[in-house]
Formats: C-alpha cells, sequence, structure tokens
C-alpha cells in the first residue's frame, strides 16, 4: 500500500507540469495534498486538474480564497468507515482548510489518516502571534490524537509541520537558532508531540540520514545546492511501525517548492 504527501503550493500550477502523469506512473493508494490554494469548486471546473476515475476525495473546508487547503485523493476500492474536513468546532483553524481526515480499514485495523498544514509565519511583523497560534494548534492536534488513541485506533498523520526539530534536518542549523520553524520553543513542541506516543518515520528507519530535505527556498539555488530544511513528515503510532516498509523523499520531482513524500506499507 502505498501513500503519497506532497504540499504542492497550488494544485493549478502543477497541474501544468505532468501532474496526472505522476499519479498515474506512482499509482498511490492514497494521495494527501496540502496548499492546493484552490476551492473544491475550482477544482471541478478545472478538467486539466483531475480525470484519474478511480479516485475520490476529501477537500478540504474553508473560507479564505487563495490560501492553504489540504485534501485527500483515496482510491474507490479503499474501505473507508469515515471522512471529515474539519477540525472540530475550532473555527479560526478551519478557516484556513488546515485538516482533512480518512480512516480506513487496513489488516483489520481502523486507520486514522490525517493531513494537514500547519500554521507558518506569516508576515515577518507578526511572528509573535504566529508562534503562539501554531504552538495553540500543536496543542489542539496533540489533544486530538490522544483521544483517538484511548479509542484503539492506528493513526498516520502527514502533515507540512513547517518546523525542522531536529539539527540534522536542517542544512545550517547555527544559522538559524533564532528563525520561526526551528525556534527551541516550536522544537520542544514537536518533540513533546512525536515522543508522546508516536514516530518520525523517517528518523525511526534513517536515524543519521543527512542531507535530506523537502522544502527548499526558490531563492539563491537552494535546491541545486540542496541546502534547506526537511518539514514534511509522516509520523505513526509506535504500535503501528511494524506495518511500515519503508519511507522515500522523491527529491526528484521538482514542480513545487516542496517534494513529495512516499510512505509505503507492508
Amino acid at each position: 500500500m502505498k501513500i503519497i504527501t506532497w504540499n504542492v503550493n497550488w494544485i493549478r500550477a502543477v497541474a501544468k507540469k505532468n501532474f496526472k502523469e505522476f499519479i498515474a506512473e506512482e499509482n498511490p493508494d492514497i494521495l494527501c495534498i496540502q496548499e492546493p490554494k484552490a476551492f473544491e469548486d475550482q477544482f471541478l471546473k478545472d478538467k486539466n486538474l483531475w480525470e484519474i476515475e478511480w479516485y475520490k476525495y476529501i477537500w478540504h473546508k474553508w473560507e479564505r480564497a487563495g490560501y492553504a487547503g489540504t485534501v485527500i485523493f483515496y482510491k474507490k476500492e479503499l474501505e473507508i468507515i469515515s471522512e471529515k474536513n474539519d477540525f472540530g468546532d475550532i473555527l479560526h483553524f478551519n478557516n484556513d482548510g488546515r485538516f482533512t481526515e480518512i480512516e480506513f480499514s487496513y489488516k483489520w485495523k481502523n486507520v486514522v489518516l490525517m493531513n494537514g498544514y500547519f500554521p507558518n509565519w506569516g508576515t515577518r511583523a507578526d511572528w509573535t502571534e504566529m508562534v503562539s497560534y501554531k504552538l495553540d494548534f500543536y496543542t489542539h492536534l496533540q489533544n486530538y490524537t490522544r483521544e483517538l488513541k484511548k479509542s484503539g485506533k492506528e493513526i498516520i498523520i502527514t502533515w507540512d509541520f513547517n518546523i525542522v526539530h531536529t539539527e540534522i534536518d536542517i542544512a545550517r542549523p547555527k544559522q538559524n537558532q533564532n528563525s520561526i520553524w526551528f525556534l527551541p520553543i516550536e522544537r520542544e513542541k514537536i518533540w513533546a508531540f512525536i515522543n508522546d506516543w508516536n514516530l518520525d518515520v523517517f528518523r525511526h528507519f534513517y536515524p543519521e540520514q543527512l542531507d535530506t530535505y523537502s522544502w527548499w527556498s526558490y531563492r539563491a539555488g537552494a535546491r541545486a545546492n540542496n541546502v534547506w530544511w526537511r518539514i514534511d513528515y509522516f509520523v505513526v503510532n509506535k504500535d503501528f511501525i511494524e506495518n511500515v516498509e519503508d519511507i522515500i523523499y522523491m527529491t526528484e520531482t521538482m514542480w513545487s517548492d516542496h517534494c513529495p513524500v512516499k510512505l509505503i506499507l507492508k
């Protein structure tokens, strides 16, 4: 079983760059998209976006045009138990379309797959406000996943986390000690979340691997020189890791400032 996550940074842009061909070739069972920057009706009107008939999808619920968003595409034969496209009654998170979720059956287990886009930094003038907003988002996510775990469900979380939590996941850690996405308070929060009962799948399989990143600035030749940050993860609960075969950062796929990440289940 193959699950791909990808921050496409505008789905209508990647649709012009062999997006459909990429999906047809990879043939994922589930495709999680962040930052489509489109409403569902815009997606449905644009025939260049999606014509692969064996997928269904759950689209984010949001109000801010041209901003953020999340979508999950999944194969029709997948046994879906439930779908969600909001983060409960927390309106300020839902307005940005930051959350979509499916629950599906896998090996007689109920697996909840959460696809999310974490708060970024906004403008430089409101860094303090955005950090507070981001930390609040983490708190709600942690509480939500704890309740799911209590119910006996397996959990897969795939997000653009917008935080680098270890120094080997950033090209220049010393120069970025005071940069949002790498602030001590942010890293402490994500460590608490992952250490609660979760595993960063990549670091579980490749604890010391260097120079693996998922986002590069468009400036200063960052991608050509492979100088940037790993901020896109798959996280699973510790009990579920035995079902994971591998995780691959698809760094040669160039149509966004992020690369896709592929999770392969046994």
